[in-house]
């Protein structure tokens, strides 16, 4: 495999670290940390007394939404979850699903295998085993548009790091495929849903050289398992239940893989094994794989061809429903088990026993970190309950949701219209006992209450003060241009504030 000579993310990165330029550090875990958890709280999956297995699980990814989860199940519902809220130990499962649920609703009439969240979590994409996937707004709970054109169970899907309107799915069927949101080859199905059609389809994507040569074959043997959209915003990963071959796909050219990895069998076990999961750390520098021979194995995106740079055992991985994920600061690894426990090992400790949690009775299956609250994850399992965790230690250091007053940012001045779609409430799943302080609410009132009139007056005065400041400065005097490059002296400790609380 070539490795491409141009700067990569990483050399950027130290790049501007290296000429001052200060970034700010991902939440993780402190480095004398005690590994150990404790479960904070058990919740039921069940609708009107029936219950059923979990199949998904899924943090919210932005900031002030971090401590919700979606869980999907068997019978076709999704349900969001709030892990702030406190649980009693005298309190059932049952108890503490209602006291923490947020909202419910039939989202198929089939298993949901799996959802994402998108847009600032105020869309879900839910994907079916009734070979359909669906697009929601949160919000009101409501369908916006259905994704037809897999002939099998949808299994695993994925968005676009940084444009959400691109999806990649996978199916039972064992072909991938690439959608647009904002596609025009779409037809009406009722009076409001949208149907999507994809703009591009990869069929028999890991058919084995042996099935090929079979005329009736199992589904199971073609299928597509898990998908995934690189960091790096071009690379497609995927694998499947015939084998443990990981295939990597450029979306600009589809034709064939670019690249495909798997570990090295040993001489003894020569059987071919799928893979359950894949998974990859918030900066893009690993990817982990679940493979059905009982081990966990990372690869190093940069350095593919070397195959997995470190492995992990000690968990029992019988079914394609148990699932890994690695921590968002890749600083640890947590998967489900057959066994009925999950597992935790730390990334750097490959070779040592994993921390063993002990709590479920059932093949414990999706699981999932929070990208926010560090050392927070959720295990779900097959004895009907969700379990939250947290660590114990109190080093661990976590991140403040921030308030209104404590963040700076150069900003282009708006424009009216740009005002009025400001002017938007909290999401209906964002918690009020977590939300900013009230004096936020008093601006958002005060703006509220204002006429028309006076916010354009308002808008005039508010302009003409920041020119006046622009005007004042020695850059003014120089008649020297001022960019975000070249700012005013005025405005740099501004910039320089605004990058270091970026995230």
């Amino acid at each position: 495999m070539e490795i491409s000579r141009s700067r990569s993310f990483f050399q950027d990165l130290s790049s501007r670290e290296f000429n001052g330029f200060r970034v700010r550090k991902r939440p993780r875990f402190s480095a004398d940390i005690a590994l150990s958890f404790k479960e904070v709280g058990a919740l039921a999956v069940e609708h009107d007394g029936d219950q059923t297995p979990p199949l998904a699980v899924s943090f919210c990814k932005t900031l002030k939404n971090s401590h919700i989860f979606a869980l999907s199940d068997e019978d076709g519902f999704v349900s969001l979850f709030n892990t702030c809220r406190r649980f009693s130990l005298f309190s059932s499962h049952e108890e503490n699903s209602e006291k923490s649920r947020v909202c419910e609703w039939e989202a198929h009439r089939n298993a949901v295998f799996d959802v994402c969240w998108i847009k600032d979590d105020t869309q879900m994409i839910t994907a079916s085993g009734d070979q359909s996937m669906k697009l929601w707004d949160v919000q009101e709970m409501k369908c916006i548009g259905i994704l037809r054109g897999h002939k099998g169970s949808v299994k695993s899907i994925s968005s676009h790091p940084t444009n959400h309107d691109i999806i990649v799915s996978g199916s039972r069927d064992g072909s991938f495929a690439l959608w647009d949101l904002r596609t025009s080859s779409c037809c009406k199905v009722g009076s409001e849903e949208l149907c999507l059609q994809a703009t591009a389809v990869v069929k028999g994507a890991h058919l084995s050289s042996h099935a090929k040569r079979i005329r009736r074959q199992k589904s199971a043997s073609k299928s597509i398992t898990s998908v995934l959209y690189l960091k790096d915003e071009l690379t497609v990963a995927t694998a499947g239940a015939v084998d443990s071959v990981v295939k990597f796909w450029d979306t600009r050219n589809l034709k064939s893989a670019t690249t495909q990895c798997q570990p090295k069998s040993s001489d003894k076990d020569t059987r071919l094994h799928g893979i359950s999961s894949l998974s990859q750390d918030a900066n893009g520098a690993f990817l982990s794989t679940s493979c059905m021979n009982n081990r966990i194995y990372l690869y190093n995106v940069l350095q593919l061809e070397k195959g997995p740079v470190k492995s992990f055992s000690g968990c029992q991985i019988d079914s394609f429903f148990v699932k890994s994920v690695i921590s968002p600061d890749a600083s640890y690894l947590l998967s489900g088990s057959t066994d009925g426990n999950a597992h935790v090992w730390q990334v750097d400790k490959p070779h040592e026993d994993p921390i063993t949690l002990t709590k479920h009775n059932g093949e414990v299956s999706a699981v999932d970190w929070s990208s926010f609250e560090v050392g927070k994850f959720v295990t779900s399992s097959d004895d009907f309950t969700v379990r939250i965790w947290n660590s114990q230690n109190n080093s661990c250091s976590s991140t403040k949701r921030p308030t209104s007053g404590n963040r700076k940012r150069i900003m282009a001045m708006p424009t009216i219209e740009q005002a009025k779609d400001s002017d938007t409430s909290d999401s209906p799943y964002f918690d009020r006992a977590c939300a900013a302080p009230s004096n936020s609410n008093a601006m958002d009132m005060e703006h509220k209450l204002g006429t028309p009139e006076s916010k354009v007056r308002r808008f005039s005065s508010d302009a003409a003060a920041l020119i006046e400041s622009f005007e004042k400065t020695p850059e003014a005097n120089s008649k020297s241009p001022s960019s975000v490059l070249n700012p005013p002296s005025s405005m740099k400790k501004t910039i320089r504030d605004y990058f270091l609380v970026a995230p």
